[in-house]
């Protein structure tokens, strides 16, 4: 994998990355995939200082920007944006976290990290595709029954022509129940061209309470993620969902 060189490039591209980001931004989270607006009874929000209910409280769910990871200063390389479920969402096999509907608000959002001893100049180490679901009665354990089934006969895929393998196992210690699933596959160049070596992203799929969040950690640019950081954004996960259903 050669991304110690691409991590090292100067950071030349990152502000129209914002710009397109700020001027695409959706307030209400946009739609499940394929499954339609999944913001009712409440309209989900990203606005911060929002006031919201507890999906377990019965009452319209609107989902904060505290219920999203806060990345600790020394990981956060911008400030996060809103962004569409549907984009937010992995796609493996098929669309695997896609709640088909069930859920009562749904809203996502990006964030880009560093590692702790980056420079300023350099590119990101990484990006968080985060997506928050909130659900009524037994939703929130229904869907990670669903997502377990789906994930299941889910062992390899391609993408943009290249083999990618899929393992999916149980995450200790991280919310009521969770998941981690690492997708590994060829390490290529910007083009697509093949350099040697692996590249892996990771999926971690979170319960808390009455709220699910699935956070898609894939390295910058087509390079690797440091599965070190799992653990670590999985916690974070846990604290954002846990103080918003206090």
């Amino acid at each position: 994998m050669n991304g110690p060189t691409r991590r090292h490039r100067r950071l030349l591209g990152l502000p129209l990355l914002i710009t397109a980001l700020l001027a695409g931004a959706c307030t209400d989270g946009g739609t499940d995939q394929g499954q339609g607006a999944t913001t009712t009874p409440g309209a989900a929000s990203t606005s911060a200082g929002t006031p919201s209910a507890s999906p377990s409280t019965g009452g319209p769910v609107t989902i904060p920007k505290s219920a999203f990871v806060d990345l600790p200063a020394e990981l956060r390389k911008s400030a996060p944006q809103p962004m569409q479920v549907a984009d937010a969402l992995p796609k493996l096999c098929a669309e695997e976290f896609a709640t088909g509907g069930r859920s009562t608000a749904a809203a996502a959002m990006m964030s880009i990290y560093k590692t702790p001893k980056d420079p300023p100049e350099n590119v990101p180490y990484g990006t968080l595709h985060q997506t928050v679901f909130a659900f009524a009665g037994a939703g929130a354990g229904d869907y990670l029954r669903r997502v377990r089934a789906a994930l299941t006969p889910c062992r390899s895929f391609s993408e943009a022509g290249n083999p990618v393998t899929v393992r999916t196992q149980p995450l200790a210690g991280a919310g009521d129940e969770a998941l981690l699933v690492t997708l590994t596959r060829p390490a290529t160049g910007l083009d697509g061209t093949p350099v040697g070596g692996k590249a892996t992203s990771q999926i971690t799929v979170v319960r808390v309470a009455d709220a699910v969040t699935v956070v898609h950690d894939q390295g910058w640019e087509g390079t690797s993620n440091n599965p070190d950081f799992a653990d670590d954004f999985a916690r974070a996960a846990v604290r954002g969902l846990d103080s918003w259903q206090r």
